[in-house]
């Protein structure tokens, strides 16, 4: 699927969270590798290489240190790992005749975020349950990044209900490109996804869309949009810093390798 995104024009490929394994608690510990030198990372970068793309690669389950972290990890043209984001916000959640979940039964959350350059489009990363979560995505707007990127397996109770909601929410608030890249729907696993991979752009219009099955998404980001609805709706400098402001305490981790030129994403 990254060859056939490659052959359709796209210089940036993104994957949907957990790709490599199972999602469900009892299944990290087995398929968690450490990164980058993992059997999954070793393909990640070979494809990247072979493509000549930026490859986003969702998330694994990554063992470090005798921990467990849910980890995208992000590979140049040349097939170097040029970032890593591990998941900030567990999923932990009880819905009453809904779902239950608790990420926090094996994994551990990540302390960091991720900014990357690809040619002149700069992007942040957050996974799934990260979503939610406003005050992430307005750090990465503070950064400058102008495509929001969250790989995700919302589920079938908050997938109808949240999911695209979430993402024009992200979009719109700070007038960025945002993609929700989820995996298909698998009505035989352990915990089904709800699908519906989707791109955002920042006046919240429905770029591309997926619906539940398997399939690769392919789409053209403008950034002069980002440009023109910060001119006409300037938000960004209306802020009252002086009586509110989101402050970020971690440390941003950077990659500025080698980018490529055009913004064609496959999502």
């Amino acid at each position: 699927m990254i060859s056939e995104a490659k052959q359709k024009g796209c210089n940036l490929v993104v994957l949907p969270e957990c790709f490599n394994s199972p999602y469900g608690t009892k299944y990290f510990g087995e398929y968690s590798e450490e990164i980058p030198n993992g059997e999954t990372c070793i393909a990640l970068s070979k494809a990247a290489k072979e493509n000549e793309v930026f490859l986003v690669g969702g998330s694994i389950p990554e063992k470090d240190n005798g921990k467990l972290f849910n980890t995208c990890t992000i590979w140049n043209p040349q097939g170097s790992l040029v970032g890593k984001y591990s998941k900030i916000h567990l999923f932990d959640i009880d819905i009453p005749g809904g779902v239950t979940f608790k990420e926090s039964d094996s994994l551990s959350p990540g302390k960091n975020i991720s900014v990357i350059d690809v040619g002149a489009c700069k992007i942040g990363i957050g996974i799934c349950y990260d979503l939610r979560f406003h005050e992430l995505a307005t750090i990465y707007k503070d950064l400058g990044v102008d495509l929001l990127l969250y790989p995700g397996a919302f589920n079938m109770t908050t997938g109808p209900l949240h999911w695209e909601h979430l993402i024009k929410a992200r979009a719109v608030d700070n007038q960025v490109f945002a993609a929700g890249i989820c995996g298909a729907r698998d009505d035989s696993a352990d915990y089904v996804a709800w699908g519906h991979s989707v791109l955002i752009d920042p006046w919240g219009k429905v770029v591309s869309k997926a619906g539940a099955e398997e399939t690769t998404l392919i789409a053209d980001i403008d950034l002069n949009v980002c440009k023109a609805i910060r001119e006409q709706i300037p938000i960004r400098k209306q802020r009252r810093t002086d009586l509110y402001e989101t402050l970020y305490k971690g440390k941003v981790q950077e990659g500025r390798k080698n980018c490529v030129i055009s913004i064609r994403s496959g999502l």
